[in-house]
């Protein structure tokens, strides 16, 4: 089975089989407890970022790893070996290839789960979980993708020649997620200049002088994005400024 997923901006792909239980008692007789699993079937399981993340809090180097685990009674050891190739475990174990260990909680599941299952879930722009499933037991460990780094880099490369559209989405990016507000002003403020009636972005452009404590500076945004709104006909851009204004004692 291969499951394929995006997470924030980082492909992350499991490789794996699916054993079933077939009527047999799983952990601590098929699977014992305390020894190393391949985590399935045939070959060991394969896990590939496309991304440097962080697992269970461990820093970890972008490509692919055994995905290898220690099931126990209560908890389960999840481990990211470098050796991703192979059939089941490793034959010589090498504690230098250990990319990252995490010690996982076992859940009580109310139900079986008859096929062992791999999940990608929990996610959000900057991190998921990874999820085992079988027989009545669940196991999630964390992991956290680079999303704000892989976004920053790529902003930062555009910038070399960007258009009008270009300098507002990274300027809207960096006011959004309260980073480099001098950058965020210096780049609104060209693409304002490159789109004299983008009213759009003379609203952004006087929301990053005001959170910057340039209020004159913020008024004059606003007083120019109302009336080219006005012109246009858009109300929902004439009745944000107005609201502005109001506040910044501008009308």
């Amino acid at each position: 089975s291969k499951i394929e997923q995006k997470v924030g901006l980082t492909d992350v792909t499991v490789e794996y089989s699916r054993p079933s239980m077939k009527g047999r008692t799983i952990f601590g007789e098929l699977v014992p407890y305390d020894n190393l699993w391949r985590t399935g079937a045939n070959a060991r399981t394969k896990i590939t970022f496309s991304d440097d993340i962080k697992f269970g809090g461990t820093d970890v180097k972008a490509g692919s790893y055994g995905l290898l685990t220690v099931p126990g009674m209560s908890s389960w050891d999840v481990i990211l070996y470098e050796e991703a190739n192979g059939g089941g475990t490793p034959a010589e174990w090498d504690d230098n290839k250990v990319a990252a260990k995490v010690s996982a909680e076992v859940r009580a599941l109310p139900w079986d789960v008859e096929s062992f299952t791999i999940v990608i879930g929990g996610l959000s722009n900057t991190g998921a979980n990874i999820g085992f499933f079988w027989e009545k037991s669940s196991v999630s460990v964390p992991f956290e993708v680079p999303t704000d780094a892989l976004a920053s880099k790529s902003i930062e490369a555009v910038m070399a020649g960007p258009s009008g559209n270009e300098y507002f989405s990274a300027a809207s990016y960096y006011f959004e997620s309260g980073k480099d507000l001098d950058k965020a002003k210096g780049w609104i403020d060209k693409a304002v200049e490159m789109n004299e009636n983008a009213f759009w972005m003379m609203r952004v452009q006087s929301l990053i002088y005001a959170k910057m404590g340039d209020t004159k500076g913020a008024i004059e945004a606003a007083k120019r994005s109302l009336a080219v709104a006005k012109a246009a006909g858009n109300d929902d851009y004439v009745r944000m400024n107005s609201a502005s204004l109001k506040e910044w004692g501008a009308m």
